[in-house]
């Protein structure tokens, strides 16, 4: 019997995109308040990804540049690649360019191979898992802003992913051409089997639709109907006619067709499910209205911005995958958390909207983002209130401007607990559940880390780690592994057991 038997392969976890720890026994409610520091593994730079786990190695990528593979008993180095050396690359994206190129998501172990997403230009590449040994790489899109902010999911000898950009950062006259697509790769090779894209053919010319990035969290897949499911962003321009269409339903005292002005092959703030050999899309639920947004845009008054509203109904996460039983019947069902603080259950065959809740505020920076957990009994999420509105602390009547976590009934959409954040902090990054504990990072500058009780939400543990936590928490052996900082001086990654 292998001393580390846990496995965490991707940010979600599993193929589901569940982020939870399903095989962990160690911790629990009783005993997460003996969680201790193990050691600490520091970088050169801040981490945001949830480190991947297996077969007793840690893998995860920092802004440094580098891919880290590190032993879960002590913390020490097995291997790094830098990915500035292997490509020759440097950054293409606006916040870095000419800087080296990164990382910034999970890494996702397929079989001998450890699968890394580059954050501009939007290149995937593989590595032999034991040695680091660098095999393939894959240029996914040609888009000088495109990146990817996806961590991939492994199954059956594809590798899934999504691709995005920072072109909404752009000036107006610059603005925009990037078309948000998903891709299957040949693991072993790198060769791309199809790629699907969210939105119409714009032939590279502005005035056209461009946006739908697929951008947070893991592709989730469901072995026994052959589909993948995945969860888009906002448009950044949209064609004269369909900014001509909202601008009559704005100037309607009461709208006659809200989504009127949404076309068919307009898959913006959009949760689909595709066919694992093909890529053609089954079906599609558009979520979101009319929603074209890019920086230069926020003051409305800018001249030849798009007309509003601007919901910001982005999905910065893929559904996750779990079955409820309601009057006695099973009901398999996607659920996904909008940056809007909307959260979905969709039905996985059909699409039809089984529930939605208004878990909390939506934001600039979420709402919901970067992905919920479930383990069948409840969905939890972050609700990160990056404009600090009054968020209501459902059940209760209390109410805060931090961010907080909420679980969610997944049979019908009703709010069981919230908790406010108790640094009074942003409350970024995902959420994680094991064995009845839920864990989850405060962006504030000490750096908290919390366990909740996922019965509740009632705080078990804390730990200040010295600097914002932005990205998520995996969970394995009795321990839990989480790295900080994100623009801030933290650059270490824990190791926390009971």
């Amino acid at each position: 019997k292998p001393e580390y038997q846990s496995k965490w392969l991707n940010h979600g976890g599993d193929l589901q995109n569940r982020r939870y720890a399903e095989l962990e026994t160690k911790i629990s409610p009783k005993t997460a308040q003996n969680l201790k520091l193990n050691w600490e593994f520091e970088a050169k730079s801040y981490t945001t990804a949830t480190p991947a786990i297996y077969e007793g190695t840690i893998y995860f990528t920092s802004f440094d540049g580098n891919v880290y593979a590190i032993k879960q008993s002590d913390g020490s180095l097995v291997w790094k690649q830098n990915l500035h050396e292997i490509t020759g690359f440097n950054s293409t994206i606006i916040l870095f360019k000419g800087t080296l190129v990164l990382s910034r998501a999970t890494p996702t172990i397929a079989n001998d191979l450890v699968i890394v997403t580059m954050y501009g230009p939007a290149v995937v590449l593989g590595f032999r898992r034991e040695s680091g040994e660098f095999v393939w790489m894959t240029r996914l899109e040609d888009h000088p802003d495109s990146v990817i902010t996806m961590s991939g999911t492994y199954y059956n000898g594809g590798y899934y992913v999504g691709t995005s950009s920072l072109e909404e950062l752009a000036s107006i006259d610059k603005c925009c051409t990037f078309r948000g697509s998903f891709a299957k790769l040949e693991a072993k090779t790198g060769k791309i089997q199809w790629q699907t894209y969210m939105l119409p053919d714009n032939q590279g010319k502005q005035g056209e639709y461009s946006g739908a990035a697929i951008w947070g969290s893991s592709p989730s897949i469901d072995v026994s109907r052959n589909l993948v499911y995945i969860a888009t962003g906002n448009l950044y321009s949209a064609p004269e006619r369909v900014e001509a269409c909202q601008e009559r339903e704005n100037n309607q005292t009461i709208p006659t067709h809200p989504e009127e002005c949404i076309e068919p092959e307009n898959h913006e703030n959009s949760i689909l499910a595709l066919e694992l050999e093909s890529g053609d899309i089954k079906w599609y639920q558009q979520l979101g209205g009319y929603d074209v947004w890019f920086a230069k845009c926020m003051n409305l008054s800018t001249p030849n911005c798009p007309p509003g509203p601007n919901p910001d109904a982005d999905f910065g996460e893929a559904p996750m995958l779990l079955s409820v039983v309601v009057n006695g019947c099973r009901r398999d069902v996607s659920v996904a958390v909008q940056k809007s603080g909307i959260a979905w259950g969709l039905d996985r065959d059909t699409g039809d909207v089984i529930w939605s809740t208004e878990a909390g505020p939506g934001g600039m920076k979420g709402g919901g983002i970067w992905g919920a957990a479930t383990d069948g009994k409840r969905v939890y999420t972050n609700i990160a209130n990056s404009d600090a509105k009054n968020f209501t602390l459902k059940p209760s009547n209390l109410t805060t401007k931090a961010g907080g976590w909420v679980a969610i009934d997944p049979r019908g959409g009703e709010i069981l607990w919230t908790t406010a954040n108790p640094s009074n902090g942003v409350s970024f990054g995902p959420v994680t559940v094991a064995n009845g504990v839920v864990f989850a990072g405060s962006y504030d500058k000490q750096g908290n880390i919390y366990a909740m009780d996922a019965k509740n939400g009632a705080v078990l543990w804390s730990y200040e780690t010295g600097s914002e936590v932005y990205g998520g928490v995996s969970v394995g052996d009795g321990c839990v592994y989480v790295a900080n900082g994100y623009w801030t001086a933290g650059k270490s990654l824990f190791a926390f057991c009971v």
